[in-house]
This record gives structure tokens, sequence and C-alpha cells, in this order.
């Protein structure tokens, strides 16, 4: 406790509130609400025996404020704000902050587009939801989108007016009645708004009647595709409307949660019924440690229901959340109806309790189980890498080298890069080679990494960080080109391997006998992913430049094309048949053209067209 804290100390007040711990660096750290902040913040440091979390938070405390509410409600609700919108190391917090989406029109805009979103706000907008399908929120967006002329873009509808910009294709097309071009008015466009409102409500009755009225009187007029079309769009509607129905009902309905823990992870199952019918099932990891069942709960509720807009009359709980009082409160403030928390003892309640919390157990499972298997793919992998070259620590940056040719032709290389085992792109570089090599890998080989090195050795920010581990693809031939560059630069005491794909062996510096892997072997796993993509990406550069010189080698047999107007017909056409497809006047549009010199590149293809 430093002399700031113990000053502070003696000044909280025996009132309700939220306080919040920062460490050193002025970061939040631990956001708390309390009956009484005087006797809450204290006990932090007091000299008692503490949690291991609240012993290691405690240590990072430099500093503490607070903030006095009017009741313990109130500070449940700020206290819940603030670690959404902080996320402190030492709260309980929910991983992934799921929540249902809405549609959301604001009537108060002149033009306002539906739209999706996912949390509902007091802002003078409708939300219509929540729809815990997928599916089902879709078929509404459809609905909306086919039947009802509202715009869906995001122009600014002002300026659009004001610079009397044509309307898009979707007004062309009848989907939107182009408010952007000034012709509709706010009474029309809030008409079609209504409409929406009522379909998304499930009252679809004055638009079917509509809808029916027009379908009849396309009949009358002998316009049988009108009119089908028209039946087709009431059965859509009618359709979609019953959904909207079901989704919104709150008779039999309620939300079951259980949490299950395990040494790794915290996880709290959720079992979402409606109508009588579990119509959502998922899992939300926290980030909580050795807090109760009842203080991880308590939180778990307070950041799933704030702002989700929608929560049913009664939410049962495996058990009963800290301050639920004050929790229950809150939630009636935040949904204008009376929400109940209950801990059922027996019957189908009970069983739907137990059946999440099974779940919950096998989710934690799960979850242990891809974490090991992708830590054995990562750091695992590099450990047992790192062992077998005989590194004394795990290699972060890994390069690898490969070359490709065509019977010795168009010779390219290719370096990647994989961080912490992980392919990092913006880092791959390729090589195109400048010595006459005739498919000599060797020399190949030596030219790519002796321009790699030497570009970092000139300072080129480009290629300044030096690999962990150097890798090349290929066997001991390739190996000693890579330890001689190496030599050569000063730089023998970066370690390097070589991977030879023919039996997958790794080759090691100073050991005669190659190491061959388990197939199922992880570290070989990931020795094959760089390799394999050092390969991919040294062929889709070699493939690029054998295009090129194809295509160059045909052009300069034609009088009056010379380097730079070859170079200009392949920036513009790319292949030989885009030239070939290609007009004069297409032809002379290219850098350095003339009419000319098309004309004599047209013939001559129209002649090799006549020929084959």
């Amino acid at each position: 406790m430093n002399d700031v804290i113990r000053d502070k100390l003696k000044l909280l007040p025996d009132s309700p509130g939220v306080y919040r711990m920062y460490n050193a660096l002025g970061e939040i750290i631990y956001v708390g609400k309390a009956v009484n902040l005087k006797n809450r913040v204290r006990q932090y440091f007091q000299n008692t025996p503490k949690p291991p979390k609240v012993a290691a938070m405690v240590s990072n405390i430099a500093d503490f404020e607070f903030t006095i509410t009017s009741s313990e409600m109130e500070a449940l609700t700020l206290e819940c704000n603030m670690i959404k919108q902080n996320r402190p190391r030492y709260n309980i917090l929910l991983k992934d902050d799921k929540g249902f989406p809405y549609v959301r029109i604001d009537f108060t805009k002149d033009f306002p587009r539906p739209e999706i979103v996912r949390r509902v706000k007091k802002d003078g907008a409708k939300y219509f939801g929540p729809y815990l399908s997928g599916l089902a929120l879709r078929e509404s967006i459809t609905a909306v989108r086919d039947y009802f002329p509202v715009r869906h873009c995001k122009k600014d509808i002002a300026k659009a007016i004001a610079r009397r910009e044509r309307p898009c294709l979707m007004y062309h097309i009848g989907k939107c009645c182009a408010p952007c071009s000034g012709n509709v008015t706010r009474e029309r466009y809030h008409g079609y708004l209504n409409e929406i409102a009522q379909l998304l409500q499930g009252h679809c009755k004055d638009i079917v009647d509509r809808l029916r009225q027009q379908m009849n009187d396309a009949s009358e007029k002998m316009e049988y595709e009108r009119a089908a079309v028209l039946r087709d769009r009431i059965k859509a509607i009618e359709s979609l409307a019953e959904k909207q129905r079901a989704a919104t009902t709150v008779i039999n309905s309620f939300d079951v949660f259980s949490v299950a823990k395990d040494d790794m992870n915290t996880v709290v199952y959720a079992i979402l019924m409606r109508d009588g019918n579990v119509v959502k099932t998922d899992s939300f990891f926290l980030t909580a440690s050795d807090e109760r069942d009842e203080e991880i709960m308590a939180s778990f509720l307070m950041q799933f229901y704030m702002g989700s807009g929608h929560i049913p009359n009664e939410v049962v709980c495996c058990v009963m959340p800290e301050s639920a009082q004050s929790i229950a409160e809150c939630l009636k403030e935040e949904c204008g109806h009376t929400v109940k928390l209950a801990v059922p003892q027996r019957g189908e309640k009970r069983q739907l309790v137990e059946l999440a919390k099974v779940n919950g157990v096998e989710a934690l499972k799960r979850k242990k189980e891809l974490t090991v298997k992708e830590w054995e793919r990562g750091e695992g992998a590099l450990m047992e890498l790192s062992r077998i070259v005989g590194m004394d620590e795990i290699p972060r940056r890994m390069e690898c080298f490969d070359n490709s040719h065509f019977q010795g032709r168009d010779t390219v290389g290719s370096m990647v890069v994989f961080i912490d085992g992980k392919p990092e792109k913006s880092l791959y570089r390729r090589f195109k080679t400048n010595a006459h090599t005739d498919g000599d890998d060797y020399e190949a080989m030596r030219e790519h990494l002796t321009r790699r090195f030497k570009r970092a050795m000139e300072g080129d920010e480009k290629f300044n960080e030096l690999p962990d581990l150097l890798i090349v693809d290929g066997g001991r031939g390739q190996l000693n080109i890579a330890l001689e560059v190496l030599e050569e630069f000063g730089l023998s005491y970066i370690p390097a391997i070589g991977l030879a794909e023919r039996n997958e062996e790794i080759i090691l510096p100073d050991s005669e006998e190659s190491v061959i892997l388990p197939r199922s072997s992880s570290t070989l796993h990931l020795l094959q992913r760089i390799r394999d993509e050092a390969h991919r990406f040294a062929i889709t550069y070699h493939r690029s430049m054998r295009s090129k010189t194809a295509l160059f080698s045909v052009l300069q047999q034609i009088d009056g094309v010379g380097e730079k107007r070859r170079r200009a017909l392949f920036d513009k056409f790319l292949t030989l048949d885009a030239i070939k497809a290609a007009s004069v006047e297409e032809l002379a549009s290219a850098e350095g053209m003339n009419r000319a010199v098309a004309q004599k590149v047209h013939d001559y293809f129209n002649g090799e067209e006549t020929k084959q």
C-alpha cells in the first residue's frame, strides 16, 4: 500500500458505488461494485489470506478511484458498463460478447434504411427482434428488399439530391423508390416503413388484403403472370408473419444457464426456450479462475442481458447469482417487465439445468483438446524442432528457400517467412535469377541466398530481420550452399537445415545421418507446411515469368516491336490470347504503339490463325 492509497482509504464514504483499480501505467485492472465502499475497498488492503487471483491483482494496484451511486442497482449497472467498456484484466469477462441481431429502423429520419444491429440502444429508433435464427433474419431482410421499395444503401440522401444524382440499378428493377432523386416525399416513404414494421411485428393483414386486391384486379385483366407473382408474394408474407409472431411470443419462454469449470477454462452453457421449444443453445467462455459460481453467474447475466433488448420473464440458473435482487431490478429496468431469477430443485427445468451442465462440461473438453492440438501444432512443434536442430531457444522467425524453373529456363526463387509457426505473407520475397544457371539448383540457391543476406548487410528494411532458423528445400548439396553463404557473410551462428522431399528427411549440418520423423509428427507437419508454401510461392512466380517470356518470344518475330513495345503490350493485355483477340485500335492504344505497328501485330496473328 503506497501513500496515495493510504490517504484515499481514509476518504471512502459509507455509500454504495463503483470502484476502479489502476496499475502503475494508469490502466484499469479491475472494476467492482459495493453496497458500502468503505468496507469493500478496505478489504483488499487488509493483511488477511486472499485467493491467488485477488492477491495478484492487489500486488499490481497503484491507485484507485470510486463513483458514488444512489443504490446498489445503479452500481450494478454502472459496473457492467465499465467492464464492457474497459475489459479490465482481473474481472470476469465474457470472451465472445455475442448478442442476438435485430432489425433497426430510425423513424425520426426522413429516409432511413432498415439495418441489422447487435445491440438495442435508447436512441429513438424502433428495434424488431431478436432473431434467434440467422435463417429467420435472412428471410425477413429478403422480404423487406423484395416487397418494399425502401433504400438499402448508405448514401447521404441530402447530398445526392443536391447533386441531382441519377437513381441506381435498384430503382430500375423496382426494388427502391430512389429517395436520392428527390421525387419521393417523406410521407410516402414512411408509409413503406410502417408496412415493414407491421410485417416485422407479425401483423400483415392490411398488406395481404391490398396485395390480394391487386391480384384479383390483375386476374380480371387477364394479366395472369402478374397475378401469379402477387399470389406467391402473399404466401411468402403470410408465412414470414407467422414466424415473426412465433419468435416474439413469451408464453412458456425462459433461458437456462449452467456454469462449468476445469483447470483451464470457465464456461456458461445456455439453453434458450421459446414457446416450449429449444430455439438456441450456445457456450460462452469467460476469463474467470477461482471465483465462486454465484459470482460468475452474476457477472455473466449482467454482461449477457444488458443492452440485448430482449429478456424473457424467467431466467433459470444452476446457482442463485450474487445480488440477485439487484440484478432482477436491473433486468426489469432494461426490458420493462418483471424478470424472475430461479434455481429449480426438481422437474423439467431442473433437468434442463443438468443438461446445460453436461453440455458445458463437453464444451470444456472440446476446448481443452483443441487448445492442446493447437499447442502441439505451434509451440510444441517448435520446441521439438529446436531440440532436433540443437538450438537453445525456440525459433521465432523461420525462412525457407526454394527454386523453380522449366528445363533450365526462367529460373526464380522464393523466400517464405513463418513467425511463431504461422505464415507471415507480408514478409515473403521472390527472386528472379540473374545468372544463367541452366537448371543448376545449387547456383540458383547460392544467388538467391547471397542477394538476401547482402541486402540485409546493406541495411535494406525489407531484409533487415535475420532468421532464427534457415530452411532450404533440398538435400545435403543445397544445405552446404546455404552454410557457405552464411559463412561468407559472417552469419554462421544462424542454424540451417535441409528438408529432402523424397523421404521427408531433415538434413543437419554436422550429422551424417538424416532425421526421419514419424508421419504423425507435428514438427514434420510444420516443416512440410513451410516447405510446401515456399514451393507454391516459387511455382506461382515462375509461371507468371514463363507466360511473359513466351509472349515476348512471339512478339520478337514482328518487325517494329522492340523491347519497350513488347513490355507495353504485355502490361496491357497480359496473355497471348488477349493480343490475338484485340482489334487494331485496341493494340494501337498501348503505350508506345502506333497504328502502323498495331496493324502489323494484328496481321501477324491473323496470319498465324489462318495457317493453323
